[in-house]
């Protein structure tokens, strides 16, 4: 046992690479499979490929406006940090772009295919969807896992360990800031593009979704890719390489002389690399109802995670290790990575009974339609709130947990290994766009309607599974962020010591500066969510005032005699996305820098405003994520046929709602996560700067 923990301790890292390695392989075979895989016929590639255009051309102009901000935050790296933290960041934004543009090329390739597998079978275009996914959710876990173990690497010997694990914050801090930009830009084209689409093409009009006379259709699917693949892509490839980061600055701050503990959260990212690629050949191989055989994926994936951490633990920490004075086992470091996937379990659960069809809050806001439209966002609001209960909850528990069994240090293996379950979770999110667009193809090609059916049942379970990731990003972030606010903490207390000055600071209730802080920390969230609704708005009444002038320009559009202009609003909303994301993005770092500059302010105060963004961003991303995907599939029920069907007066006031809903789950909501983190790794990497 001695020899194999041995070879683990000194092989631990290479083996994480490898595993990324297999993980990356199995993403490019899974690309050839969706490539291979016929594409329908000729109107299916040539919808397809205006998407694909579309999608291609806002992501190339998002590269160019943030790689300008990120040449600006790189060069004052370089001059008031040093060098390896600079070159960590253009590493971290690097990644995270690259992982949000692949995810989406091939989720534009897989929709096409997706709709051409939906005229053979549902379980064939499951698959398909699901495995263009896949290639997401490899290539995010496999590119943060390799990106951060080749960088500790290579700065750990040239500069040494310490060096090393110092300068991963600016790789975090890289794949944070792209990740907010991608988020909110992503965010702010999908649902303006859908909102405009729904209020005229729908309300107004009396079209259905997707209906190719719709000026704004080919716009509102392209939304979907860069937001809910490339957005969702770069958001998860951030939490997943910041709660890698944040276990090894944990680990490497309160266990200095433990070179395991740095190691062992490399190890448990390799296992989940292997437990995902194992989840996928579930999913493929499994018959059953679409949703049973992707939650099935999801299980495979926990149990093997679960199976091979026990051996890793044990190898890794034979005799146990001390933490805060009191030895702690290795089967207690297990039952701490045990809460994480536990966690992950609950996660889904939850926010799979708040967002699902098939349960009563969902259901409540359909009936809720049927008084009218004030009573369908009134029931959407307040299943939103109720939403943040059992989460929150079991969150205290999974701290409390984990804190018990571990310290600082457990919490930090609870979120690593939550986060092991990325590869697979990932996977589900980018089968809702694929479907999406998979549905929107079938009706402009003019398909019969029961391959439209099939599409619609798969984007069903597509909804709830969107819904479903965000809410583990989001608790996810919740813990991660609190990880990061201890690195923090702790990080202080090393430049303090180090410069010989007794450590004074202390983060009580009982000093102003602690409340100030929070108040801070707590508006934060409600400042850059009311930007970013505000940004969807605007481009939102863009994209409505061009279908308008279209429609009425071009009376022959209705009657299919004339072609709508997609590229225009395609146009608008990529100018206004692009324009509209700046200010939110910027938000965290302005407040970060803002309150470290102002004397009277410090140290103590901008502890207290990472907590309190911790707290209120927690509540309100798990507000907008859940109560906007229950009233977009509160639509979808009464679509099914039931109170009254499409058309009717509860359809009427089920499209507001979900009008409402979009920016609140696929917007604001959803880029709380990287913002959270944002705020805390921007405070870690100014200590020596300011303090």
């Amino acid at each position: 046992m001695i020899f194999l923990a041995f070879n683990i301790l000194t092989s631990g890292v290479p083996l994480s690479m490898v595993c990324a390695v297999i993980g990356l392989a199995a993403a490019f075979y899974l690309i050839g499979v969706v490539v291979r895989s016929p594409s329908g016929n000729q109107r299916m590639r040539e919808i397809s490929g205006a998407i694909q255009e579309g999608a291609k051309a806002y992501l190339n102009r998002q590269v160019i406006t943030i790689s300008s901000i990120a040449v600006v935050i790189f060069i004052l790296l370089f001059i008031f940090k040093d060098r390896p933290t600079a070159i960590g960041f253009v590493i971290g934004a690097f990644c995270s772009l690259s992982a949000g543009f692949i995810g989406m090329r091939i989720a534009v390739v897989a929709n096409v295919r997706t709709t051409q597998a939906a005229t053979e079978s549902i379980n064939k275009a499951m698959r398909m969807a699901f495995n263009g996914g896949a290639v997401t959710g490899l290539l995010v876990v496999g590119l943060a896992l390799l990106s951060v173990s080749i960088f500790y690497t290579l700065v750990a010997r040239i500069a040494g360990s310490h060096m090393a694990v110092n300068s991963l914050v600016g790789l975090a801090l890289g794949a944070s800031l792209i990740s907010v930009f991608a988020r909110l830009g992503g965010g702010i084209y999908t649902k303006a593009a859908d909102v405009g689409a729904d209020l005229v093409g729908k309300i107004e009009k009396g079209l259905e979704e997707d209906d190719p006379r719709n000026p704004a259709t080919i716009a509102d699917n392209v939304g979907d890719n860069v937001g809910d693949c490339a957005g969702m892509a770069a958001d998860v490839f951030e939490t997943y390489a910041v709660s890698l980061i944040g276990a090894i600055l944990v680990g490497a701050l309160t266990l200095p002389d433990n070179q395991a503990a740095v190691i062992y959260p490399f190890v448990l990212g390799g296992i989940s690399v292997l437990g995902a690629i194992l989840g996928v050949l579930f999913v493929n191989f499994a018959g059953g109802k679409p949703a049973n055989v992707l939650m099935g994926g999801v299980v495979t994936s926990a149990i093997v995670s679960a199976i091979l951490f026990w051996p890793a633990t044990h190898y890794l920490f034979p005799t146990g290790v001390m933490i805060a004075g009191e030895m702690r086992s290795p089967t207690q470091l297990y039952w701490a990575s045990l809460v994480g996937i536990i966690m992950t379990a609950v996660v889904v659960v939850i926010t799979n009974y708040y967002t699902s069809m098939h349960y009563r809050p969902v259901q409540k806001i359909a009936r809720a339609s049927e008084t009218g439209h004030a009573t369908n966002i009134i029931a959407g609001l307040a299943v939103g709130q109720h939403a943040t209960a059992l989460p929150v909850g079991f969150i205290a528990i999974a701290i409390l947990l984990s804190f018990h069994f571990g310290g600082l240090y457990g919490i930090a293996i609870a979120v690593m290994a939550m986060l092991s379950m990325a590869g697979i979770i990932i996977s589900l999110d980018s089968f809702g766009p694929i479907t999406d667009n998979a549905g929107g193809i079938a009706v402009m090609s003019k398909l019969p309607n029961e391959v439209r059916n099939v599409t619609d049942q798969l984007d069903a379970v597509g909804n709830t599974m969107k819904a479903v990731t965000k809410g583990y990003a989001i608790a996810s972030a919740g813990l991660a962020a609190l990880v990061l606010f201890g690195s923090y903490v702790q990080e202080l207390k090393a430049h303090v010591t180090r410069n010989g000055q007794p450590f004074v600071f202390e983060f009580s209730l009982n000093d102003p500066k602690v409340i100030i802080g929070l108040f801070l920390g707590g508006l934060l969230p409600f400042i850059f969510t009311a930007f970013s609704m505000d940004a969807v708005g605007k481009a939102a009444g863009a994209v409505v005032r061009e279908v308008r002038r279209q429609l009425q320009a071009h009376p022959g559009i209705m009657t299919g005699k004339d072609t709508p202009e997609y590229g225009t609003c395609v146009d608008i909303v990529t100018k206004a996305a692009l324009r509209e994301m700046i200010v939110p993005a910027l938000l965290p770092l302005i407040f970060v820098v803002a309150v470290a500059v102002i004397p009277q302010l410090g140290p103590v105060v901008l502890g207290g405003l990472l907590v309190g963004t911790i707290v209120t961003g927690l509540f309100v991303a798990i507000a907008m994520t859940s109560g906007g995907g229950a009233w977009d599939n509160a639509k979808k029920f009464i679509e099914e046929g039931n109170l009254g069907g499409k058309g009717s007066f509860a359809h009427a006031a089920a499209i507001t709602g979900d009008t409402v809903g979009d920016p609140y789950k696929d917007t604001a909501g959803p880029a709380i996560n990287p913002m959270i983190k944002v705020v805390n790794i921007l405070a870690i990497l100014i200590i020596p700067i300011f303090f």
